[in-house]
């Protein structure tokens, strides 16, 4: 691994019987925050030669395969990426991949010791770090998106942990998901929004489109009866988010890079997208805005489904659609009052049937930010809602493949419905003293974190972690006209005759 100049917390965990080629045992565990992840690695950085794997974690025969893969063939994988890091009870509940051996923990926040002994980290933690993944805690239930298996074929939603049974999606089922790469998940109401991208197959008699989509569990869900859906979502549901700028044939923004969480603008739960185009497309990015009551109401919809593997996806009928309605959460002093008393019937259709007809509007009727013909993508995205001194501005700061940072003030139109953006400045964030070589790889900007406290923008790359400020006042100087033309919510001119980053609270 290459020196990195970042900031690494130490903390000691118990000894582990370890089997490596070099016949080395490791105790003291180190967390590098960099990669826009938490690297635990046992003992120093260990090098390609030196991946070590608990006896007790895997049978000796897996242990040493696993060692001969790593050695020869994964090396840099070959470690613990923490792809799972969450506030519970107080504490720390963490998951890593474990050198493909996903392991979850719980440790105390302060000292950071481990709580009990761990246990397994599959469908809650892929086992490669480049697979994508998201997870939360919710009614005291863990909600996953992950992979289950190394070759990353077995896509799954999941809960476990919690009181509620354990359910997880339809195994190798196309309809279901295809191919997804999970950006975020979070709740609302009595569910649980997943947000992702996957190949659509409802498109099938072109090539290969990737489309982007949200899907919804009921957090109450209790799975389906022995014959239908046992220990599986009966509530799944999935529809399209319809990013695109209208006209005589919408120009489609289909790759969704991040979202925003659900924030409350102008009377609204609203949730804010990333999306672009893709590879083969006209390069652009655009921020498009799903109003939560619009996104709900397009599972209240129709169903599409596809009567034969040669004929076109069509909307379901109404009166060809079985009662109770499928996907429903189940209602307490309803004839069906759980998910495992539904009939067979209503449980087979949202077995077929889980993709809806409609698409998730935008609101406003198009994108709040558009960047096209740029030599470069935005990927990562980050919403302060609170600010400058009254806190009532909005700001998005956006994240592109070459390290920089663009930065727009949305102003509200008159509508309550639409916005539109005023492009600030374009931040340089990468910093070749702090991340070493300069070059298209390192530049990768992979996570973008605003910290409120001091008003500052963590940004992470493959080799380190830069600090960038919201603002930058101190460039318009002594010049009231060029600081109050900059419409930067952040500073303003103050009676030091200067420009200056204006506080909370400040008048």
């Amino acid at each position: 691994m290459p020196s990195k100049r970042t900031t690494s917390l130490h903390f000691v965990i118990p000894s582990k019987d370890c089997c490596t080629l070099h016949s080395s045992c490791f105790t003291l565990a180190d967390v590098w925050l960099w990669t826009g992840r938490f690297e635990l690695s046992y003992g120093s950085k260990p090098s390609s030669s030196h991946c070590a794997v608990p006896s007790d974690f895997l049978p000796f025969f897996n242990a040493l395969l696993l060692c001969f893969l790593c050695v020869f063939f994964l090396q840099g994988e070959c470690r613990n990426f923490i792809k799972v890091l969450l506030s519970q009870h107080g504490g720390l509940f963490v998951c890593g991949t474990n050198a493909f051996n996903p392991l979850c923990a719980n440790y105390t926040r302060d000292t950071l010791e481990l709580v009990a002994e761990p246990i397994s980290g599959m469908a809650r933690c892929p086992y490669d770090p480049r697979h994508a993944n998201v997870a939360l805690f919710a009614d005291g239930s863990l909600f996953t998106g992950t992979v289950t298996d190394f070759l990353a074929i077995d896509a799954v939603i999941y809960r476990s942990l919690g009181d509620s049974p354990a359910l997880r999606t339809v195994k190798h089922d196309s309809k279901w998901f295809r191919e997804p790469y999970f950006v975020s998940a979070m709740e609302w109401g009595p569910h649980i929004y997943f947000f992702f991208r996957e190949m659509a197959m409802e498109f099938h008699h072109l090539e290969k489109v990737m489309v982007s989509r949200v899907a919804r569990v009921c957090k109450a869900d209790l799975g389906g009866s022995q014959r239908v859906l046992e220990k599986q979502w009966t509530t799944f549901l999935k529809a399209r988010l319809n990013c695109s700028v209208p006209g005589d044939s919408h120009f489609y923004f289909n790759l969704l890079h991040a979202t925003s969480n659900i924030i409350h603008m102008q009377g609204r739960d609203v949730i804010l997208g990333l999306f672009s185009t893709p590879p083969n497309s006209i390069p652009g990015s655009a921020v498009c805005v799903f109003d939560m009551q619009q996104l709900a109401h397009v599972f209240e919809g129709r169903f599409k489904e596809q009567k034969s593997p040669e004929s076109i996806w069509t909307p379901v009928p109404d009166e060809a659609v079985p009662k109770p309605r499928p996907g429903g959460c189940a209602v307490q002093g309803s004839r069906f009052s759980s998910s495992n008393t539904l009939p067979d019937e209503v449980l087979n259709f949202v077995k077929t049937h889980p993709l809806m007809d409609e698409t998730v509007p935008l609101l406003g009727h198009r994108p709040w930010v558009v960047k096209t013909m740029g030599r470069y993508q935005l990927t990562t995205m980050v919403v302060d809602t609170e600010a400058g001194p009254h806190k009532n501005r909005t700001v998005l700061f956006l994240g592109s493949t070459r390290g920089t940072i663009l930065k727009f003030l949305m102003v509200p139109s008159g509508d309550s419905v639409s916005h539109s953006s005023v492009f600030l400045e374009e931040v340089e964030g990468f910093n070749p003293e702090k991340c070493g070589e300069d070059s298209p790889q390192a530049r990768q900007l992979l996570s973008l974190t605003l910290d409120r406290t001091s008003h500052t923008l963590l940004l992470a790359f493959p080799s380190c972690l830069v600090r960038v400020p919201t603002s930058r006042c101190h460039l318009h100087s002594r010049c009231m006209k060029s600081c109050l033309a900059s419409r930067d919510p952040y500073c303003g001119w103050t009676r030091g005759s200067v420009c200056s980053f204006l506080r909370p609270g400040t008048r």
